[in-house]
């Protein structure tokens, strides 16, 4: 392969300095708790009201949004929630029977709290807050929290109808890591949550991931910058692509885009187009920059060296522009969502689509999807084994214990043995390593 522009830098790993300030302020928070965050929220956001969003000031805020808006609104929640929906009807209960008088099955327990997260910032991000609190709703979780920034005086008018909407049971107005920890300790609301989503700065990424470690709960994905791959061979559309790749580029200064080519020509066409394009933008200082500094162009021998680049890259968003979609459906194997042909765009999928917008970036398209209804859902298994299948079960598995040098896990199963068929001769064919004997 070669590049036709290769990135100036690479995205950045956690820095330990994030990492240390995140530990610092959530170990204050654990201890000092509520007052804790009211002293950050006033630092940070200069906010000194109620965070939990009353049901007079949410009236006014959704009453102040116009109809127009709530009708998109509205139809983007369809679209989402329907999708989520016939995703928790793909996954069963279901009980089986392997072996006479071995019963086994399959429960599904929704979270009790979900802790959703919906950033503040540049942009209102209304549709985060569809694909995070619809979702776990259609899961089934009963209580749902959500926490966003203040923008001024509250959270945004349009925001608060999403959430609404989508279902949310407590709405805080609050962000950064003072949120994610109120929804981990249950501060205010007296409900910790199970599992915590949704997309955020380092920051907020950085106290996800420190609580999913230590334990106190469940992620989603860690979640870094925006990241957006575009696989085009000859048949595509430069201007098609580079508009594209310019969409994604806007998210922020270290976002990523990246186009893979089999065709010399549509690269340089691309890259010429792409700095016209950015200039074109009303703001194009953060599309330029993450252009300048992360964007790249490579040139593959053919299309099975296209997809070999693309699954190396693994990115958040991976559209294909390109012949014989049916064949990148079935080959391509590590990414976060797939937009299929021109007429799927990576904005359709973040914003009205149905499918979730919650994704995984860094190369975790390797091991993991995004968020989807499946992450609020607990699968736990049962069994029930009856008498007579003790005959065969509990004989093998006290042979297999003491294969692993696990005798008191042998004699759980030889003293069934013993008890319900008594007078019977078993051959246990006592396995001893030589590490047991020592």
């Amino acid at each position: 392969m070669e590049f036709i522009k290769k990135a100036q830098t690479t995205a950045e790993s956690r820095s330990e300095n994030v990492r240390e300030t995140v530990q610092s302020i959530l170990h204050d928070i654990e201890i000092r708790r509520e007052a804790a965050v009211q002293e950050l929220a006033q630092k940070y956001d200069r906010w000194e009201g109620e965070f939990i969003l009353g049901a007079d000031k949410k009236a006014r805020l959704i009453a102040s949004v116009p109809q127009s808006v709530k009708d998109d609104i509205v139809f983007a929640h369809e679209q989402v929630r329907n999708f989520a929906v016939a995703q928790r009807a793909s996954l069963h209960e279901f009980e089986v029977q392997n072996f006479p008088g071995v019963r086994l099955g399959q429960r599904i327990i929704p979270m009790d709290v979900a802790g959703c997260y919906v950033p503040g910032g540049r942009f209102a991000h209304v549709c985060s807050a569809l694909m995070s609190v619809a979702t776990a709703k259609a899961a089934g979780v009963p209580c749902v929290i959500a926490c966003s920034p203040p923008r001024g005086d509250s959270i945004d008018p349009a925001l608060a109808f999403a959430l609404d909407l989508a279902g949310a049971d407590i709405i805080l107005e609050m962000g950064g890591i003072q949120a994610i920890a109120t929804m981990a300790f249950g501060l205010f609301t007296g409900k910790p949550a199970n599992i915590l989503v949704g997309p955020g700065n380092a920051y907020v990424a950085e106290a996800k991931a420190i609580l999913a470690g230590s334990g106190r709960c469940g992620i989603d994905v860690f979640a870094g910058p925006t990241e957006s791959a575009v696989i085009a061979d000859a048949s595509a559309d430069p201007m098609t692509v580079a508009i594209d790749l310019v969409s994604q580029a806007e998210h922020g200064y270290d976002s990523p885009v990246w186009l893979f080519t089999d065709s010399r020509e549509l690269a340089m066409n691309v890259l010429r187009l792409m700095d016209l394009y950015i200039e074109d933008m009303p703001n194009p200082e953060v599309p330029r920059n993450a252009w300048r500094d992360y964007g790249e162009i490579i040139l593959c021998a053919d299309r099975e060296e296209m997809r070999q680049v693309s699954d190396l890259y693994a990115a958040e968003h991976v559209q294909v522009m390109a012949r014989d979609l049916a064949w990148w459906q079935h080959n391509l194997k590590s990414y976060g969502s797939l937009f299929l042909g021109e007429g799927s765009t990576v904005p359709h999928g973040d914003k009205c689509s149905g499918t979730n917008h919650i994704l995984p970036t860094k190369k975790a398209g390797y091991y993991s999807g995004g968020l989807n209804v499946h992450k609020f859902l607990k699968i736990y298994t049962y069994q029930e084994i009856s008498t007579e299948a003790n005959k065969t079960i509990s004989a093998v598995a006290s042979r297999l214990s003491r294969v692993e040098g696990m005798e008191g896990h042998a004699r759980a199963c030889d003293w069934r043995l013993e008890k319900y068929f008594p007078g019977e001769e078993w051959d246990f064919h006592v396995y001893r390593h030589p590490r047991h004997e020592s």
